[in-house]
């Protein structure tokens, strides 16, 4: 592979992980009372452990973006 190919890749990469990343903050955004209850189904918590919960795994993807694809991608780029 070349050098054109893989920045391309990381690229996409960022493009489909960063538009999962707001699909599922607009359904927990618009959806929160739903996505509560499909979920409080399998396992029951209180609702502001839910809200934590949420909260620390949008915050884990985002983080996982950005190691794992926004910064080889950059790389990539500054290399030329």
């Amino acid at each position: 592979m070349n050098m054109t190919a893989i920045r391309s890749f990381f690229l996409w990469c960022t493009v489909v992980n960063a538009g999962l990343f707001f699909l599922a903050f607009l359904v927990c955004t618009l959806a929160g009372g739903w996505v509560y209850r499909m979920h409080s189904r399998c396992f029951p918590m209180p609702r502001e452990t839910f809200n934590v919960v949420l909260y620390l795994l949008f915050g884990l993807y985002k983080l996982a973006i950005m190691v794992f694809n926004v910064v080889p991608y950059v790389a990539l780029v500054i290399l030329g």
